[in-house]
């Protein structure tokens, strides 16, 4: 089976191309890339006035399966990560069970063959059942094809269990990704601690919650020599913090999604829980410290923190709802309407954040369109504004605050190695 696509604008930072290019794909595998190839194909892609970028890679995402199944599967899970762009996404433990062994990631694997269209690289909890009381088989996930390990929706609060961790976490090679939350400080907060939650009368979690466990994962990290990634930053210290790591040469990495870099606290309309996520949405002051860290590479990554729920779990107000939105098959648009349309980052540095930096956060030949490697690609539009509609999502959640809002970045081709998985 072979690929040619034609005229596209090829967005590669790994090469740092940033024109007009060929690409042609033989057997799964991208064989070569110039200017006006002239190559027979079965198929021809003709992506004049396009994008063609390496596939985007999501190092945070939540499939629900198995356990949760009535929120998303892995199958629909897929289905909007290549709607979004994404040929491989790395989904968090939290699942019944959880994913905190050699056989949970070798039966999540087994389901990648079955039902997924993109690339999965499973996460592994820290602690059994992410009970924070016992370490996980770290060395066996990691064997079994684990990329990374997380708590994800909790920190380990014991320091010197989670340390213990990260040690077996850079024995077998691979990194922490932290979700920064102290369990003991957030209490019942549901919303950023300020005036909008005073507005709505609503108990706030403050900065701190995420700023002290970040400062003490990095401070562990540069003790360890575990290389850590910071999940969804959302303060202006956490930017702070993580430019001091890489001020010191300290392995460490950050995130940011795009409803943190989109939305303040002060866009939460009325009590509508589908602006409830964790971290909370935060203050025009944080959101600016975030693009600022976009724009001058202290922030390597974009990730999604997809999150769907239900439509009953959500119709619930602010105090009962389940935090998190869905972001699979938003991302690009919202960082290019945000990120490049208003002059902070270049379509070829937004590239890197979604595709070259998180391939390599962990340590993998993707990320890139370079003769010899997977024919992983993602072909966008981003010519016209168009109007988000959650009702066409193929996420069975439907959970964003974004429903209708005006954006540039449509994708029309994602091809998994070599194969077309979504077409618009």
């Amino acid at each position: 089976m072979s690929v040619l696509i034609k005229n596209g604008h090829v967005l590669d930072p790994s090469t740092g191309t940033d024109g007009i290019r060929d690409i042609y794909v033989k057997d799964g595998v991208i064989a070569a890339v110039g200017e006006k190839l002239d190559l027979a194909a079965d198929e021809v892609i003709e992506a004049q006035g396009l994008y063609v970028m390496p596939g985007f890679i999501d190092l945070h995402v939540h499939l629900r399966e198995p356990g949760f199944e009535y929120k998303e599967t892995i199958k629909t899970g897929s289905e909007a990560a290549a709607r979004g762009g994404f040929t491989t996404i790395c989904p968090m433990p939290n699942t019944r069970p959880a994913i905190d062994s050699r056989e949970m990631v070798e039966w999540l694997k087994e389901k990648e063959k079955k039902d997924s269209l993109v690339h999965i690289l499973p996460i592994g909890a820290v602690t059994r059942g992410q009970a924070g009381e016992e370490l996980a088989d770290i060395g066996g996930m990691a064997e079994a094809g684990a990329a990374a390990i997380s708590e994800d929706g909790k920190s380990v609060m014991s320091t010197s269990l989670y340390r213990e961790g990260m040690l077996k976490a850079k024995a077998a090679g691979i990194p922490v990704f932290a979700h920064c939350e102290d369990k003991d400080l957030v209490g019942n907060g549901v919303i950023n601690k300020g005036k909008k939650a005073e507005e709505l009368q609503l108990p706030g979690i403050s900065n701190a919650v995420e700023d002290i466990i970040a400062i003490r994962d990095i401070l562990l990290a540069k003790e360890t020599g575990v290389r850590l990634h910071l999940c969804h930053c959302s303060t202006k210290d956490s930017v702070d913090f993580l430019a001091w790591a890489k001020k010191e040469g300290l392995p460490v990495t950050g995130e940011a999604c795009p409803h943190h870099f989109t939305l303040a606290d002060e866009d939460i309309p009325c009590d509508d829980s589908n602006y409830k996520m964790n971290p909370p949405l935060r203050s025009k002051e944080d959101v600016e410290a975030l693009k600022e860290g976009l724009k001058n590479g202290i922030l390597d990554v974009i990730a999604t923190d997809h999150a769907p729920h239900s439509k009953k779990d959500k119709e619930k107000s602010f105090l009962q709802a389940p935090f998190g939105i869905v972001g699979l098959e938003t991302a690009f648009a919202l960082s290019y309407t945000e990120l490049v349309e208003t002059g902070i980052l270049s379509p070829l540095e937004l590239a890197a954040k979604l595709s070259c930096n998180p391939a390599g956060i962990l340590g993998i030949e993707k990320g890139s369109l370079k003769e010899g490697r997977a024919a992983d690609i993602v072909i966008a539009d981003t010519r016209e504004w168009y109007r988000i509609d959650k009702e066409a999502f193929a996420s069975l959640g439907k959970n964003t605050p974004f429903h209708g809002r005006e954006v540039k970045g449509k994708i029309k081709y994602t091809l998994v190695n070599g194969q077309v998985v979504f077409q618009d």
